[in-house]
């Protein structure tokens, strides 16, 4: 008649031991999202915002039910490995890169398992970060944009609005993994409009003076996007860049994707994999529309008239707040294609590559 009772204290205190454990255990664990970004946070300000959008349309509050931990690299290439290694560290759920190369081969390199959601303008495949757009076959996905596809057309608008320029300038960040595939497509673009190309090369800010035109997309060009178009308008070249903050900044115009949206869309690939999508089943997604912004106050200081079939496809027009001083347009010897960008209107739909 003893046993039971004796029984009972020990019943009583594994339960009290195993209960608290066990009921921890059932806790919701708040996912962690890694934000990875080659630049600062006040140059990818849009893109940053277009992401949280994403997110809170799906059900995210950053510090509600998901936490974000933002590392910048602050156009410092030779971080991104340590700050990949960091967020690793951290046990993030998954890490999302912002827009080129070097950031997702950092994350890529830092870790086979965790999620990677890239955003860039180079092919995935063709630097091994996917097996195929269709069947991306590792644990990153993302968006591309394909950026040199758009250089012809963009070359095609320039020539339009400034159709005596003779040659095309190549500023060039020799660090940029896109720099030479980026540059055969710039000089195959420009021999059809048979125009020639001048390439030099900048490897700090202070390279800028000495060497203009047009210019590869990288951190060092977006970075210092402002002192770019001012050494432009001082030498009265034109500016055409993919990104929308260049025109902002004074750059005759743009042509490219949107940064916002591209941020939505990491979101959209965020909130698919924290529902358990398995990124090697997501296929890689790229745009299909495209948006023309066009400076009519830069267009004024360089004495150039915009056509009017040009101005009615632009998708914005950006006023001249003062009145600019009016150059007659004679001669353009050189004109400036600036870094290849994000701006403009996107489509989710995906993609047929493989």
């Amino acid at each position: 008649m003893r046993l039971p009772i004796r029984g009972l204290p020990v019943v009583a205190a594994v339960f009290l031991l195993v209960a608290p454990g066990a009921a921890h255990a059932q806790q919701p664990v708040m996912p962690v999202i890694g934000f990875l970004g080659t630049s600062t946070a006040a140059a990818w300000a849009g893109y940053v915002a277009g992401f949280r959008q994403g997110l809170s349309e799906a059900g995210y509050v950053d510090g509600r039910n998901v936490t974000i931990e933002f590392r910048w690299a602050e156009g410092r290439s030779d971080r991104l490995s340590a700050l990949a290694a960091d967020l690793v560290g951290r046990r993030v759920t998954v890490v999302v890169t912002s827009t080129g190369v070097a950031a997702a081969l950092a994350a890529k390199a830092a870790t086979p398992t965790i999620p990677v959601v890239f955003v860039m303008g180079a092919d995935p495949v063709e630097f091994g970060l996917v097996a195929s757009f269709n069947r991306p076959g590792g644990n990153l996905t993302g968006v591309s944009f394909l950026l040199n596809v758009l250089v012809p057309k963009r070359l095609q608008v320039l020539h339009q609005l400034v159709p005596t320029t003779r040659a095309i300038g190549v500023l060039v960040h020799p660090n940029n993994p896109n720099a030479v595939s980026d540059t055969k497509n710039v000089e195959a673009a420009a021999r059809a409009l048979r125009l020639r190309t001048h390439v030099v090369t900048a490897r700090t800010e202070r390279d800028f003076d000495a060497a203009f035109a047009i210019v590869i997309a990288d951190v060092l060009t977006a970075e210092h996007r402002e002192r770019i178009v001012a050494l432009a308008t001082r030498n009265r070249l034109p500016v055409i860049s993919e990104f929308r903050n260049f025109a902002d900044s004074g750059a005759l115009l743009t042509y490219g994707s949107s940064g916002p949206d591209a941020g939505r869309r990491a979101a959209y690939f965020v909130d698919k994999i924290l529902k358990g999508a398995n990124p090697a089943h997501l296929p890689v997604e790229q745009p299909t529309k495209f948006e023309l912004v066009i400076n009519l106050r830069a267009a004024k200081a360089l004495g150039l008239a915009i056509p009017p079939s040009l101005r009615l496809r632009a998708n914005h027009v950006i006023e001249s707040v003062h009145a600019a001083q009016h150059h007659a347009a004679a001669d353009w010897p050189l004109a400036l294609l600036a870094p290849r960008a994000l701006s403009g209107t996107f489509d989710a739909r995906r993609t047929n590559r493989r």
